[in-house]
């Protein structure tokens, strides 16, 4: 399995050097001088070139892009002009709390569409059938950023109820002790409950904000595949053998409709990961996806390089994931084919 895992991972690695090419290509297309913008309206001509000279943007593209790769191989991600602080730094500060919020939403989504697909799909025509529909239509409907709106104005403006969605903590708290970067893991690592509960609550309306625009189509696939498998022949004749409908219905029908719910939640994982960026900038949350956008606006190469980067590492290692949990859902199913 190891040698298989290296060969997937090496495979990868022409992936890697397409989106390293094609983003620093795409970093040069962007409207505006980054020059001109970090010298201000009033710089003069010459202040603009200097700066220019400084960043090296006075140097061929080809120059550039070699000068770009040398700094890679070193692992320097470069350093963000709108910060002033090495990207590689940032990212590490950043890509936590980016992937607390998406693992939580997508615990949350899985949490609640699995059950509803699955009884769905086993009263098929039933209220449950069509809740189920009701709630994948509105899923896919609802803009994320109009949920998140909607949600911290119902939950904190009108009932008071859930804390300022402004960042990851409350200011009367301190951030846990930095271990994983994630606060729920630290503050439990810490054994402090209040500073647990405290993160969880800052983390609920953002996690349900996303998670209410994945559990769409978990759920829909949920209750596509257990349909159909619920249709074959062997399910059938594990009915008439006179086995517990529990038996059946979990043991062989879901474990047999799993392979592409489990597809599916690796699809929605990585769309998370890299569009949460609406719902970072509603609720003021510090990830990768607001600082992209910030260096984006702000005609800042470096950063929106290394988040484009970082995206395909992390795309690489949840593809080379999901083949593995395909083949502890069904060994059928090996790393090789």
């Amino acid at each position: 399995m190891i040698r298989v895992i290296a060969l997937r991972l090496i495979g990868a690695i022409p992936n890697l050097i397409g989106v390293v090419v094609v983003t620093f290509l795409l970093t040069r297309e962007l409207p505006g001088d980054p020059a001109a913008f970090f010298a201000g309206a009033a710089a003069t001509p010459e202040a603009v070139e200097q700066i220019r000279e400084k960043l090296g943007l006075n140097k061929t593209l080809i120059e550039q892009f070699g000068l770009y790769l040398f700094d890679l191989a070193r692992g320097d991600f470069g350093q963000s002009l709108s910060t002033g602080q090495p990207v590689l730094t940032e990212l590490v500060q950043r890509l936590p709390a980016s992937l607390e919020l998406t693992f939580f939403a997508l615990l949350l989504a899985t949490i609640i569409a699995l059950p509803l697909g699955i009884m769905a799909a086993t009263r098929p025509g039933s209220w449950i059938d069509h809740l189920c529909r009701l709630i994948t239509t509105a899923g896919v409907s609802l803009p994320t950023f109009f949920t998140g709106l909607l949600l911290a104005y119902v939950f904190y403006f009108l009932l008071g109820i859930a804390p300022s969605p402004l960042g990851r903590l409350d200011p009367v708290f301190s951030p846990p002790r930095p271990v994983t970067g994630m606060y729920l893991i630290d503050s439990l690592l810490a054994g402090e409950g209040a500073l647990f509960r405290a993160c969880l609550a800052q983390l609920i309306l953002p996690a349900i904000t996303m998670g209410v625009f994945v559990l769409a189509p978990l759920a829909r696939m949920t209750r596509a595949s257990m349909l159909g498998v619920l249709s074959s022949d062997f399910i059938r004749t594990a009915r008439a053998s006179g086995l517990a409908s529990s038996t059946v219905l979990y043991t062989y029908a879901f474990r047999n409709a799993l392979l592409p719910v489990v597809t599916t939640l690796g699809m929605v994982f990585s769309f998370l990961l890299g569009s949460n960026v609406l719902v970072e900038k509603v609720f003021a949350w510090p990830g990768i996806g607001s600082y992209a956008i910030e260096s984006l606006t702000a005609s800042d190469y470096a950063p929106i390089q290394g988040f484009v980067l970082t995206m395909g590492v992390l795309y690489v290692l949840l593809n080379l994931s999901i083949d593995l949990i395909y083949g502890l859902i069904d060994p059928r199913v090996g790393l090789e084919a």
